[in-house]
């Protein structure tokens, strides 16, 4: 509902949880601070391991593989407990799943780390995934693709959540052990999934891509075209412009790909068969967006503890919650700044509001840097910051707000924004950006200050109402952000009495 206030997501709980996901092609850790709708990670390592590199011929786990595994999972074992996790749990997927000798290899672990390995059936693979997408895109709606070294699992999202998943043994290490041609393996996908009936019989608005190989493929297309934001999460492509962009990378050769995009030589093995896939996947699908996501198997797995009042939480106010309480000054709030800001943005729509309430919460984000830097430091932190639960758009506009708030020109992120940011937005943000200066110049961002004053529009005037002594308020500072915040809303401005009459009818209206 227009005008309607958000609501604020609880604080992170404590204890830490650690996820090793043991993948056909990576070996990953994983170490989130605490159950929540914040998924702050503290540690994160990747090893291309490539398990299931030679399956498809004699359908045992790659050796090198395995080796390398292990070396690195006694690693990762002492590193969670290292970092004194209160959970840790250990995830295998295809690969484990489908070897012959996966039983062996999950008993050594068990029993050299003592710790107890959870293999996933491909539909709780894509279930696990699919929660993923859920946990940093709530509002997903179409379907899911998890693409992994030895399956792809694909997931209908509605907004009554998750659906049944479907596995398909088309992961690039899979196709590249078919034997054969290049021609052979992409009509083994052509045949695999044409015999997923649903896909051509559900109506998609989106196509939602997770796993490393499509990742990759999201990088390469920045890099392409030189886009301004280079964050996978909710990066997002027209049908038609995926289209073409995947027909072209499915045919180049990994030596080509070298000569021109800066991804891994492991991983660029697997981009041409990875691109084909997901654009046979779309043209079967026909989906009106992609949209990627970084979130996958293992922030599913942690979505999947919370109960259902914890999985309704906004990630995007609970990460900023997260973010402000870890450079907190004064102890003032954002909610405090969000109400007294609200009386002169009534009848914003919900999306604006949200955003609103997102900025004020990190509006005393940057009071420690260097004064020269404020508003560059408060501008990238929220374009870059690791939460989730908003568009490319939304993140500019809530960037665009914080750099107005530190006194930042609009001319200083015009390159960086124009592309994702129109005229009336980056004015509306700016506007925001605007009203929270005021109140920081107003209050010091002391607690408890701003409710003994008023904001309003009045008789067609930006209004600031203050009580009898506002003397000890009122200064040249705080006149001259009054005036910056009416010509950016085209009003004039005038300071009220709060004790006089028409000043307590203001007060009144709060």
């Amino acid at each position: 509902m227009a005008g309607q206030r958000p609501a604020i997501a609880p604080a992170q709980q404590s204890g830490r949880v650690a996820v090793i996901d043991i993948g056909s092609n990576s070996l990953r850790l994983v170490v989130f601070d605490g159950l929540g709708r914040a998924l702050n990670v503290l540690f994160n390592e990747k090893v291309l391991c490539g398990l299931g590199r030679g399956m498809g011929i004699d359908g045992r786990l790659n050796a090198e593989g395995v080796k390398l595994a292990l070396v690195n999972l006694r690693r990762f074992v002492m590193l969670a407990r290292a970092i004194k996790v209160t959970r840790l749990d250990v995830l295998a997927t295809a690969a484990v799943r489908d070897a012959e000798d996966g039983p062996r290899f999950v008993a050594e672990i068990e029993g050299s780390f003592d710790v107890k390995v959870r293999i996933l059936s491909g539909e709780e693979e894509g279930k696990l995934s699919a929660l993923g997408v859920l946990a940093g895109i709530p509002d997903a709606n179409g379907i899911m693709g998890d693409l992994g070294g030895g399956s792809i699992e694909l997931v209908p999202l509605s907004s009554q959540g998750a659906g049944v998943a479907t596995t398909l043994p088309l992961g690039p290490l899979r196709l590249q052990e078919l034997g054969g041609s290049e021609e052979h393996a992409r009509e083994t996908i052509d045949r695999r999934v044409a015999d997923v009936s649903w896909l051509k019989e559900r109506r998609c608005t989106n196509f939602y891509p997770v796993g490393g190989a499509w990742r990759a493929l999201a990088r390469i297309h920045m890099e392409q075209t030189h886009y301004p934001l280079h964050v996978i999460q909710q990066y997002s492509l027209s049908r038609a412009e995926a289209e073409a962009f995947l027909d072209i990378l499915a045919r180049q050769s990994r030596k080509s790909l070298e000569k021109v995009f800066t991804i891994s030589r492991k991983r660029l093995e697997v981009v041409p068969t990875a691109a084909y896939l997901l654009w046979r996947l779309i043209r079967t699908i026909q989906p009106e967006r992609l949209v990627f996501s970084a979130y996958g198997l293992r922030e599913g797995h942690v979505y999947s503890l919370l109960d259902d009042q914890q999985r309704r939480d906004d990630p995007l106010i609970a990460g900023c919650i997260a973010m402000a309480a870890a450079s907190r000054r004064f102890g003032a709030e954002g909610q405090e700044v969000f109400a007294w800001t609200s009386p002169i943005f009534e009848g914003e729509s919900g999306s604006r509001s949200r955003l609103r309430l997102a900025a004020a919460i990190l509006s005393d984000l940057a009071w420690a840097e260097h004064p020269d830097y404020r508003a560059d430091q408060a501008f990238r932190r929220c374009l870059y910051m690791p939460v989730a639960g908003m568009t490319h758009e939304e993140r500019s506009f809530l960037a665009t707000t914080l750099h107005a708030r530190y006194g930042g020109g609009e001319g200083e992120v015009r390159e960086t924004i124009q592309r994702l940011l129109d005229e009336e937005a980056v004015a509306a943000a700016r506007a925001r950006g605007l009203a929270m200066r005021l109140a920081y110049t107003l209050s010091g961002g002391v607690p408890g200050v701003l409710s003994l004053t008023h904001l309003s529009i009045h008789e067609g005037k930006l209004t600031l109402a203050l009580p009898r002594e506002g003397a000890v308020y009122f200064g040249e500072s705080v006149q001259r952000r009054l005036d910056a915040l009416g010509r950016m809303l085209n009003l004039a401005t005038a300071v009220r009495d709060l004790s006089s009459a028409e000043g307590i009818r203001l007060a009144r209206k709060r």
